[in-house]
């Protein structure tokens, strides 16, 4: 690569290195690992030269760091050791929605709610709403249709609605009963 090159994959990755990384972490769910995927796939793109001459850059961008982030998860999953526990910075869905809701804010409760999501949910989802994209990048990423796409998207939508709802009944109740 000469000199300009450089500057200019420079340039790639300060612009989409956020970008990159909410999709890396809407798939591995850890932002440890996530910023092994952010790096492993700007590392990739470095050594191929694919980058140059995008006509969707976030499209693109997205697709290979959603590649990335599958092959990441699928060499953990197969070097995981069976005896160790998770991560400690990993969200736990058990906690007493009380006590989730005193210790957090309201935007911290509704991205670990996201996380909670099934995958096909999640990252649709996050594809489509934290990322910007339209539903025909979303579903040219994730590699299905367009219908599927806002089928994916209304059901996230409904379950994140649903956690909500519940979660607000609990602590209502709860803070009623003390």
């Amino acid at each position: 690569m000469n000199a300009d090159e450089e500057e200019d994959f420079t340039d790639l990755v300060q612009r989409q290195a956020r970008f990159v990384f909410r999709i890396a972490f809407a798939l591995v769910l850890n932002p440890h690992d996530a910023e092994d995927v952010v790096q492993e796939t700007f590392l990739k793109l470095y050594r191929n030269s694919g980058w140059r001459n995008l006509t969707n850059e976030r499209a693109f961008l997205a697709r290979v760091t959603w590649r990335v982030a599958l092959d990441y998860r699928r060499h953990i999953a197969l070097h995981k050791d069976s005896n160790t526990l998770p991560p400690a910075d990993l969200p736990s869905p058990w906690l007493n929605p009380g006590q989730f809701l005193l210790a957090t804010n309201r935007h911290a409760l509704v991205h670990s709610l996201i996380d909670g999501l099934p995958e096909d949910l999640r990252l649709a989802l996050v594809l489509s709403t934290f990322d910007e994209l339209n539903s025909r990048e979303t579903a040219g990423i994730l590699g299905i249709s367009e219908g599927t796409v806002r089928t994916r998207l209304q059901r996230a939508r409904q379950a994140l609605h649903q956690k909500l709802t519940a979660l607000e009944e609990t602590f209502f109740q709860e803070t009623r009963h003390a």
